[in-house]
């Protein structure tokens, strides 16, 4: 029988030693020498500097110069996402329930991950009553969604261009924006109005508007739609989910 140190130590010998490595590099702020890397954790140089090379690559390392490492700036993009959803879920929840009670309809709550959104929250109703299900892992592009394009109208034409370019602004409907000249026409509108939407472009059938949320640093780190049948999405709920976005926010400790 194992005990339950035993079963807490990971099941692959190098993990159990990257996670060694990256301990070590986490207590120090300033870069460390593999020889110090190596002393700590006990791994010879060579397989010390085998993993490393290997987290460097994934950007979860870096290397400032020859033989010396501190952790990547992917650790904190990655660590930035996870703060992102817990405390925007925590905050969003309560004030998304009562926009799902005046509206009657799905409310989604999504972040950006690359060229992706993430919904990660949502409220809805069944015969039981109000239901939240976690969509922990449903994406959509970022062309296609109401959500998405809030986040493409904070680039600057240059990154929208790229993004054009990365993904070829596939379209899943007829309505779909597949072209950039439209696709940057729309955006200018969202900038100007400070809404989003979704006119069946990711399904048909279905509608659906967006505001955004922001920080403390007055940064958008989340979006806040209603999604409804294509003709019962009311164009007087665009106030109410402004002020629901504003409300979140500012509980996030953004300052108008």
């Amino acid at each position: 029988m194992k005990s339950k140190e035993a079963q807490q130590t990971p099941a692959i010998q190098v993990l159990e030693r990257m996670f060694a490595l990256l301990d070590v590099l986490a207590s120090h702020q300033d870069p460390v020498s593999l020889k110090a890397l190596s002393e700590a954790t006990g791994l010879h140089p060579s397989t010390a500097h085998r993993i490393l090379n290997d987290l460097t690559l994934g950007r979860f390392v870096d290397r400032p110069e020859a033989g010396s490492y501190r952790l990547g700036m992917r650790m904190l993009e990655l660590g930035n996402l996870v703060k992102a959803r817990l405390d925007v879920r925590d905050a969003a929840l309560p004030a998304m329930r009562e926009l799902h009670k005046f509206t009657h309809q799905p409310v989604n709550l999504s972040v950006r991950q690359g060229d992706e959104i993430v919904y990660i929250e949502r409220t809805y109703s069944e015969r039981s009553g109000m239901q939240v299900v976690r969509a922990v892992g449903g994406r959509a592009p970022l062309h296609l969604t109401s959500v998405g394009k809030l986040f493409l109208a904070g680039d600057d034409s240059s990154r929208v261009r790229a993004y054009a370019t990365r993904t070829g602004l596939g379209g899943h409907t007829r309505n779909s924006l597949t072209d950039l000249g439209a696709l940057e026409r729309e955006l200018a509108t969202v900038r100007q109005r400070g809404i989003a939407r979704d006119d069946e472009e990711l399904e048909l059938g279905v509608r659906c508007m967006a505001a955004g949320i922001y920080d403390d640093q007055a940064k958008l780190i989340a979006g806040l739609s209603i999604s409804a049948p294509a003709d019962r999405l009311e164009e007087s709920w665009v106030i109410r989910l402004k002020e629901t976005a504003a409300q979140i926010s500012a509980a996030l400790g953004h300052r108008t």
